[in-house]
């Protein structure tokens, strides 16, 4: 082997150790917990923001089904306070229209139960 070609391989040794060098700085700052937490971050703005414009868009589009579904959304949610509304409200009217003859109760029976 010649001395020039000693040489050339050595300079050829420095450049590709300082290019993996370099790569591996690179990799490394990817991969730190605060860039892989940024990265990710950034890819769930972007997610939210497109799904967020796909919903608009089809609201825009079809508003009364979006009307329809908000509103089944929400009797959804307030099912058990409506449910409890509605128990009260036909149980208030059961008791104000049942002549007490008729349920078995009489005045004596009220009276004892109360006191």
């Amino acid at each position: 082997m010649s001395l020039e070609r000693i040489e050339e391989a050595k300079r050829n040794t420095v450049r590709v150790r300082g290019r993996l060098e370099s790569t591996l700085a690179a990799l490394q700052a990817r991969l730190r917990p605060a860039s892989l937490a940024g990265e990710a971050w950034d890819g769930v703005k972007d997610k939210s923001a497109d799904l967020a414009d796909g919903a608009f868009q089809a609201v825009r589009k079809r508003p009364a089904i979006a009307s329809a579904a908000i509103g089944a959304l929400a009797l959804f949610l307030a099912r058990e306070p409506l449910k409890r509304a509605v128990t009260r409200m036909f149980s208030d009217d059961d008791e104000d229209g049942i002549d007490p003859a008729e349920s078995g109760l009489n005045e004596a029976n009220r009276v004892e139960g109360v006191s």
